[in-house]
């Protein structure tokens, strides 16, 4: 999957949320977008904890699967972040280029 635009991304993963909301028969509405970023931050939040010992860890909680998850929840974060930001219209890389990247030398711009 390396060196997908992010548009190819976005794509991919509305196709999949797509899938998932009629199958689930979820309405996605202007507020699930953003609530729903709120939940997999949660999410991510309770594998960093685990991660760092200061969550619930018991015996089926391997460092390995603990990593993993961590892993996965982060993608679901990006992924929402992605869908947010296509259904409220907003360029994620125009808006990176005018609020971080005008901070590098104008070479790297």
């Amino acid at each position: 999957m390396s060196g997908k635009s992010l548009a190819e991304l976005t794509k991919k993963v509305a196709e999949v949320s797509d899938t998932y909301a009629q199958r689930c028969s979820i309405e996605r509405d202007d507020d699930w977008y953003l609530i729903k970023i709120g939940e997999e931050l949660g999410e991510l939040n309770a594998e960093y904890l685990r991660m760092t010992n200061r969550g619930r860890f018991d015996a089926t909680h391997t460092r390995d699967k603990v990593q993993t998850a961590l892993s996965d929840e982060l993608a679901d974060v990006f992924a929402q972040i992605l869908l947010f930001a296509q259904h409220n219209q907003i360029d994620i890389e125009a808006a990176l280029a005018r609020k971080w990247f005008k901070y590098l030398p104008q070479e790297e711009n």
